[in-house]
């Protein structure tokens, strides 16, 4: 794939994910900016894990081969959540109330190293298995706080997409996530995508004592609920 491909890509899933965005915020009018933003993030993460999933070389060795040339599938996948990841960072700067640092630097590494995979044309079996591991618990996270605005807030539907969400994210990024980052580092591969996979596993391991600790409190609180 030259690189016009690339930079088109990019450019076109920019302005394609945030006209999807406009087309939702006028749809659902009295929806607050942060359930339009959810809205087309849970598209993308479907589209991320299909795309993806279509780009592996070789499911007996998902990640195989490793520090290699990256094929056009692989590249396009990437491509497409380069530009969702650009949208969705200038997205919640908008948002006042929606500004959290932890997900800004996840942003950012993903969008350096996503960036570098691109102008190298490496390494596209690690970084798609990265985007897979990542984005097959976005639609669950969304779910949950999409459920939250509809006025299912502590009801067992919300309840169950809180730990569904949690149990999917804890296999995904703390079970295949770490062994995922061994094999990034290990190969021979550029130091800025050796940087993202550290920074990404990191932050990933931030989220989740913070995720575990939201699971236990919201137990505990059914729990206390219904003995009274």
């Amino acid at each position: 794939m030259e690189d016009y491909d690339k930079v088109y890509l990019v450019v076109s899933g920019v302005i394609s994910w945030t006209s999807a965005f406009l087309i939702i915020r006028k749809s659902f009018p009295k929806r607050s900016f942060d359930f339009c933003n959810r809205i087309v993030s849970t598209i993308h993460a479907l589209f991320a894990v299909v795309l993806s999933s279509m780009s592996v070389q070789d499911w007996r060795c998902p990640v195989c081969p490793v520090a290699s040339d990256s094929s056009p599938l692989q590249m396009r996948a990437l491509a497409v959540t380069l530009g969702y990841l650009i949208y969705d960072l200038v997205c919640c700067l908008f948002d006042d109330k929606n500004i959290k640092i932890d997900n800004s630097v996840h942003h950012l590494v993903s969008i350096v190293g996503i960036g570098a995979g691109l102008a190298y044309g490496k390494c596209g079996s690690e970084m798609v298995a990265s985007l897979w591991i990542t984005e097959i618990s976005s639609p669950l996270l969304h779910l949950r706080e999409i459920l939250k605005e509809l006025g299912h807030k502590d009801t067992d539907f919300n309840l169950a997409a809180d730990v569904s969400f949690a149990v999917i994210f804890s296999l995904a990024r703390m079970g295949f996530g770490p062994y995922l980052c061994y094999i990034t580092l290990s190969a021979n591969n550029p130091i800025l995508i050796k940087a993202m996979a550290l920074g990404l596993q990191l932050v990933s391991a931030f989220w989740f004592f913070k995720i575990a600790r939201m699971v236990k409190y919201k137990l505990i609180k059914r729990s206390a609920s219904k003995s009274s």
